[in-house]
C-alpha cells in the first residue's frame, strides 16, 4: 500500500503561483503512475494531470494546460504540481493519487492522499 501526503496548498491572489508536493511512503513509486485531481465545493472530483512512472507520458486537463506542470522525482518518492497564473476557478482541494497502471479518469486509482486546499482570491 502506498501512502500519500500532499502539501504546499494555501491562500493566494489571482496570478500567483504555488507548488504542490506529494510524498509517498510504504512503497517506492518508481513503478507507479501518479496523478493530481481536484474537488471544489459542491462539485465532483476532476482530473488535473497525470504522469507515467518514467515521466515519458504526461497529460493535463484542458483547463490547466500551459499553466500547470506535473513532475516527479522517483529517487525522492515525490511528485510535484507547479501551478502558475492561478485563477479563482482553480480553488479546490487538490489530491494526489498513485496507481500501477496509467490512467486519467478519477476512478480506479489504488491510493489517494488526504488533500491540500488551494484558495485563489480575485
Amino acid at each position: 500500500q502506498v501512502r500519500l501526503v500532499e502539501s504546499g496548498g494555501g491562500l493566494v491572489q489571482a496570478g500567483a503561483s504555488l507548488r504542490l508536493s506529494c510524498v509517498a511512503s510504504g512503497r517506492a513509486i518508481s513503478n507507479y503512475a501518479m496523478g493530481w485531481f481536484r474537488q471544489a465545493p459542491g462539485k465532483e472530483r476532476e482530473f488535473v494531470a497525470a504522469i507515467s512512472w518514467s515521466s515519458n507520458k504526461i497529460e493535463y486537463a484542458d483547463s490547466v494546460k500551459a499553466r500547470f506542470t506535473i513532475s516527479r522525482e522517483n529517487a525522492k518518492n515525490t511528485m510535484y504540481l507547479q501551478m502558475n497564473s492561478l485563477k479563482p476557478d482553480d480553488t479546490a482541494a487538490y489530491y494526489c493519487a498513485a496507481n500501477p497502471g496509467y490512467r486519467t479518469v478519477v476512478s480506479g486509482w489504488a491510493s489517494w492522499g488526504q488533500g491540500t486546499q488551494v484558495t485563489v482570491s480575485s
